[in-house]
């Protein structure tokens, strides 16, 4: 498994790695002899050891039991489940369907009550019309070739939208220009989500920015992501979902949010930029 480009995924296999290294240490057995015993090739353990290589709960079994550790597997493969938790590939994440997808994260949602997010693709799924949020599952479920229970997944997406108007909650939306512009679904699909955005930035609780296209712009756009609270970062990358909780990193991307709050439009600049997009559709 490679291991992906975050510094919290990269220490949770780090540690878990350190900790088989340790129990190879105190067996008193080389990398070469643990190999050995496990009968693998004489790479493998030393891949592992080093965090080049994720191992198996299988390969922790064996590890565990060529080390005289049994005792040790259901810790290790707790890690391990952490670890790759932090990473999970979209064709693991919608294996059992875009709905059950959707669902898996309500419950962050709900305990969540400082909500951040910027968007370079698509307009955030909490500010989403349904033609708009369907056109995007629609689009997903035929490129991923995964079941089709689209009309599912955008009810629990719209029963997810219930937190904008419970008590108590933040929202800060920033998206880019250019997610006016390009469009999915077709025009009528278009205008009514841009109409939306307008009514949704009048409400008392939200805010929605938008960064203009500049050729002079220093501040290029990134991969879109969702800050909850202070406590994790969710980002959206083409291969997979990135959860991120270890805290300068997460400080990390509340810098890159202030940065691009700085640099978009709010307010009656923002609903003019809207204004003109719907415009720009004829």
């Amino acid at each position: 498994m490679a291991i992906p480009a975050s510094s919290s995924a990269q220490q949770a296999r780090r540690a878990l790695a350190d900790r088989l290294a340790e129990l190879c240490r105190d067996a008193g057995l080389s990398g070469l002899d643990l190999a050995g015993r496990c009968e693998w090739s004489r790479s493998k353990s030393s891949r592992i050891m080093n965090a080049r290589t994720t191992p198996s709960a299988d390969d922790i079994r064996a590890w565990c039991a060529a080390c005289g550790a049994e005792e040790q597997i259901e810790d290790l493969i707790a890690m391990l489940r952490t670890a790759e938790g932090m990473w999970v590939g979209w064709r693991r994440m919608e294996r059992a369907g875009l709905k059950a997808a959707q669902e898996a994260r309500m419950p962050l949602y709900r305990r969540t009550r400082r909500f951040r997010s910027y968007s370079s693709w698509l307009v955030p799924g909490l500010i989403q019309t349904e033609p708009y949020t369907a056109a995007v599952l629609r689009a997903i479920q035929k490129r991923r070739g995964l079941v089709d229970d689209v009309a599912g997944a955008v009810a629990a997406r719209m029963e997810r939208q219930r937190v904008l108007r419970e008590g108590g909650r933040r929202f800060a939306f920033l998206v880019e220009e250019s997610v006016l512009r390009a469009g999915i679904g077709g025009a009528e699909v278009m205008a009514g989500q841009l109409s939306h955005l307008i009514a949704v930035s009048a409400l008392s609780n939200v805010s929605v920015g938008v960064v203009p296209m500049s050729p002079e712009r220093e501040r290029w756009p990134a991969e879109g992501f969702w800050i909850y609270d202070n406590a994790q970062v969710n980002v959206e990358l083409i291969s997979g979902y990135l959860t991120i909780t270890q805290p300068s990193e997460v400080a990390m991307y509340a810098e890159t949010f202030a940065e691009l709050a700085a640099l978009a439009v709010h307010g009656p600049p923002a609903r003019a930029l809207i204004a003109s997009s719907m415009e720009s559709l004829g």
